[in-house]
C-alpha cells in the first residue's frame, strides 16, 4: 500500500521516514520528493508497506505525529491522475 506524507520538514530524510514507518511493519519503498529545479525537498514523500493491515496501523499512528517539528500528514496515497496539461503549450493561450 502506497502511502502519502506531507508537511514534512525539508531536513527530514527517506532514512527517518524508513524508521518511523518500520515500527507498524515491512517498509518496501521510502521516497522523498525533490524538486527537479532546485534539488531541494517539496516537503512530502511517499512510503509503500507491504502489508494493508501494516500501512493502516501506521497512517493511524503518525498522522498528527511531530517529526522535526513539524507535525505531519499522513493518509493513503491517491493514484496519480494524468490531467493532460504537462506543458509544452503556448503560455499566453491558444487565441494567439
Amino acid at each position: 500500500m502506497n502511502i502519502y506524507i506531507g508537511n514534512m520538514s525539508f531536513d527530514t530524510t527517506e532514512e527517518q521516514l524508513r524508521e518511523a514507518f518500520q515500527a507498524f511493519g515491512e517498509v518496501t519503498s521510502a521516497k522523498v520528493i525533490m524538486d527537479r529545479d532546485s534539488n531541494r525537498p517539496k516537503g512530502f514523500a511517499f512510503v509503500e508497506m507491504s502489508s494493508k493491515d501494516d500501512a493502516m496501523s501506521a497512517i493511524s499512528g503518525l498522522n498528527g505525529k511531530e517529526v522535526d517539528g513539524r507535525e505531519l500528514k499522513v493518509n493513503e496515497a491517491k493514484p496519480r491522475t494524468d490531467s493532460g496539461n504537462r506543458g509544452g503549450g503556448n503560455k499566453y493561450g491558444s487565441s494567439y
